[in-house]
């Protein structure tokens, strides 16, 4: 499969998949993210997941004190420098979401939104896993997949997608069941709710499910204290490699 998120979806043309957006994604994203900020408020430290160009890090550096973004591809995070700018406290890691460089509890809250579990292609139980090791105890861990409700919109965008050439043709006869294939190779699946509680509670996290505005499907826990080993203590952040 191609490097789509490193490479041909990064930047200004990850940037240009969400100006594609039909009015009902939009409406997706944007009760995703008031969803985000609302169980997030009043965090100091909070980390993204795969930022990409920085849409989400935007809104939450109005109500955090520091907000970290790491993503693999070093095009979307130049283009989230210049797109973050001139605000102070976003800072942009180079580093794979499964396997940062970060201490344990380094962040009151730690979040991976729009389908990334699926988007990143890496093992899921570490990517939780990890998601739960840099959180301190007390904070909050923060994942979302799509509601198989907001099927045809989706499938929608992505067909407008792979039109402007951001994506290959849709494979139409594979594609169905929350799963879109592209003829190049490229799929995008979702987590559903069972996936998302056996994740958490595999490492010993109480899950709760949210779905939200009928298209996207939360799972957050609260991390409590000794849930998992290692984990406690706050910490600080140590970053993978130095920021942009």
């Amino acid at each position: 499969m191609r490097d789509y998120y490193g490479n041909l979806l990064a930047g200004e043309r990850l940037l240009r998949c969400y100006e594609l957006a039909p009015p009902r994604i939009r409406r997706y994203l944007d009760a995703e993210l008031r969803f985000v900020v609302d169980r997030v408020r009043g965090s100091r430290r909070v980390l993204e997941l795969g930022c990409g160009y920085g849409r989400v890090m935007k809104r939450l550096s109005r109500i955090a004190d520091t907000v970290v973004g790491c993503d693999t591809s070093q095009e979307s995070l130049l283009y989230a420098k210049s797109f973050l700018a001139p605000r102070r406290n976003c800072v942009l890691i180079r580093a794979n979401a499964a396997q940062t460089a970060f201490r344990p509890g380094s962040f009151d809250a730690t979040l991976c939104v729009q389908n990334g579990i699926s988007a990143f292609a890496v093992d899921r139980p570490q990517l939780v896993t990890e998601a739960a090791r840099i959180t301190k105890d007390g904070g909050q861990i923060l994942f979302s997949s799509y509601s198989p409700r907001i099927w045809e919109e989706r499938l929608l965008w992505f067909r407008e997608q792979a039109r402007e050439g951001l994506v290959g043709p849709i494979d139409e006869s594979r594609t169905g069941d929350g799963t879109i294939v592209c003829t190049d190779g490229f799929r995008a699946t979702t987590v559903d709710g069972a996936e998302f509680v056996r994740l958490f509670e595999g490492i010993g996290l109480r899950a709760t499910l949210r779905e939200v505005d009928g298209s996207s499907l939360f799972c957050f826990a609260v991390k409590g204290a000794g849930q998992l080993a290692g984990t406690a203590g706050g910490g600080s952040i140590r970053p993978a490699l130095p920021h942009l």
